[in-house]
């Protein structure tokens, strides 16, 4: 995320579908590269300006691409991104619940891939083009999600996953990613095994790649705080073993060091309010 990175909260109906609306604006730079993390969450970017450079997808079986707008599954590598290029857009924090309803399909069907967001999202040449018109970051948020509601209300998905998959999904969020795979799967009534096979069918991560990247999401949230805790105790509070531990997990799952990565994300902007609404004319005297 680049500098000015600002956070849109959706709305009561989007929240459990969306997490976060993130917008940002980047002026030409250095050609680089740019690594995408592993994330609790789908990473959906819709391009206002420039497009997305994938170099190498977290699964090496599939190939690059570029795309004006995408949508990326569940991963434990990072993916790797071309940068330099002037850019603005916006980034939706997708649940794995989200892409079932908006997109139309299991997240397990996108693991480890990045794809074309137009193959999912119907409408979206209309709605880049409306977004795009749109003057300010509050009214594009606002449009975005009033649309994706629409497309929640109409969208005729693959059905309600297992309540099974998402008691232990919430079980491992609500630890923090530290819940022992054996005592989730005797909380939900399956076994150890059957678990890992429904939750990685339906989100594309097994039980314990699941629990890894709750707390890595965790542990970058606390990291890119201004106020972020020294890496020894943020290792601690999220349940690392040590900071070395965090260290290879960062390597593994990020491409890159926790102060490189923390540097690359300076805290953001202020969070994107509502455009207060316009009071009503009072009517004329005659």
């Amino acid at each position: 995320m680049s500098d000015g990175a600002r956070r849109w909260r959706p709305s009561a109906r989007l929240r459990p579908l969306v997490s976060g609306i993130w917008c940002w604006s980047s002026p030409a730079g250095p050609t680089g590269t740019h690594q995408g993390v592993s994330s609790a969450h789908l990473t959906v970017v819709l391009c206002l300006d420039g497009t997305v450079d994938l170099l190498a997808a977290p699964d090496p079986r599939r190939g690059p691409g570029r795309f004006t707008a995408s949508a990326a599954g569940l991963h434990t590598a990072p993916a790797l991104l071309a940068s330099g290029a002037p850019q603005s857009g916006m980034q939706l924090e997708m649940t794995w619940r989200g892409a079932r309803t908006l997109l139309g399909l299991p997240a397990g069907e996108l693991a480890g891939d990045v794809v074309d967001l137009a193959l999912l999202l119907p409408g979206l040449d209309t709605l880049l083009d409306r977004l795009r018109a749109e003057p300010g970051w509050a009214g594009r948020c606002a449009l975005l999600d009033a649309a994706l509601c629409r497309v929640a209300d109409a969208r005729d998905g693959p059905g309600e996953p297992a309540p099974e998959v998402v008691h232990a999904w919430e079980l491992l969020v609500r630890s923090g990613g530290t819940a022992r795979v054996a005592d989730v799967a005797g909380e939900v009534g399956w076994s150890p095994r059957h678990l890992g096979e429904r939750l990685r069918r339906e989100t594309g991560l097994g039980t314990k790649a699941a629990a890894r990247v709750i707390r890595f999401e965790r542990a970058c949230t606390l990291l890119r705080r201004p106020l972020a805790p020294p890496l020894a105790e943020l290792a601690a509070t999220c349940g690392y073993s040590d900071q070395q531990h965090l260290a290879r997990e960062f390597r593994e799952l990020a491409g890159t060091t926790a102060l490189s990565w923390r540097a690359e994300r300076v805290a953001p902007a202020a969070p994107i309010r509502p455009r207060p609404a316009r009071a009503a004319s009072a009517p004329s005297s005659s």
